[in-house]
């Protein structure tokens, strides 16, 4: 299974444990992704989230602060 398909709790559970990964953001709403990046921060992880180009710019900035410094962003 690939992280594009797994389930929110499952890469909520990876990332609390410190694990990073790289996730294709296309299909998620900005707040799954928020879920994550504070997850990563928590853990001490770093995720990647790419496909983010159809997001706001807001949106942006709320996940990123999630994250505080825990998220990458790709196009």
């Amino acid at each position: 299974m690939s992280f594009g398909k797994m389930p929110i709790d499952d890469l909520l559970q990876i990332a609390n444990a410190g694990g990073g990964f790289r996730l294709d953001a296309t299909h998620r709403y900005p707040d799954e992704l928020m879920q994550i990046a504070t997850a990563a921060k928590n853990g001490g992880a770093t995720v990647i989230f790419y496909g983010m180009s159809r997001f706001y710019t807001n949106d942006l900035i709320r996940i990123a602060t999630a994250g505080k410094g825990a998220v990458i962003f790709e196009d």
